[in-house]
C-alpha cells in the first residue's frame, strides 16, 4: 500500500509539475521523487518496518539508498527518454489523455526505483 500511495504522489507530481506548471520533464522528474521520498521515509519508518531505531541514522541511510536508488531511475528515464525511439512515441488514449514516450519511460523507471528503494531499505536501512 505504501508503494503503491508513494507512485501515485510521486507520479502526480511529476505530470503537476510537468504538464500544468511546464516545468522541464527531468526537473519535473526531481522534484516528483523529492516529494515522494519525505512520504516514503516517513511510512516505511513508522508503518512497513516498524522501525524503532535511530531517526538520524535511518534518515541517513535512506536518504544514501534514495540518492543510488534515483540515480539508477533517472539514467533509465534519461536514455529512454532521450537515447532511444521511445522518446519520440505518442499513443493518444481513447479518454483523450496522451501518453508519450517519456511517461512511458517514467513508469519503467519507478518500478524499477520503487523495487530497488524496497531491498535496499530492507537490507541497509530499517534491518
Amino acid at each position: 500500500m505504501v508503494g503503491i500511495l508513494n507512485t501515485l504522489i510521486t507520479l502526480g507530481v511529476i505530470l503537476l509539475c510537468k504538464s500544468v506548471f511546464g516545468i522541464a520533464p527531468m526537473l519535473s522528474n526531481t522534484i516528483g521523487y523529492i516529494t515522494g521520498v519525505v512520504n516514503s521515509f516517513i511510512w516505511n519508518k513508522t508503518w512497513v518496518f516498524r522501525s524503532g531505531g535511530n531517526y538520524s541514522r535511518e534518515a541517513i541511510k535512506f536518504v544514501s539508498g534514495f540518492g543510488i536508488c534515483y540515480g539508477i531511475q533517472f539514467i533509465i528515464v534519461w536514455c529512454l527518454s532521450y537515447h532511444s525511439p521511445l522518446g519520440n512515441m505518442q499513443w493518444d488514449l481513447p479518454s483523450g489523455f496522451v501518453l508519450s514516450g517519456y511517461g512511458v519511460a517514467t513508469i519503467l523507471g519507478n518500478i524499477i526505483y520503487t523495487v530497488a528503494n524496497f531491498i535496499y531499505n530492507r537490507i541497509v536501512t530499517f534491518r
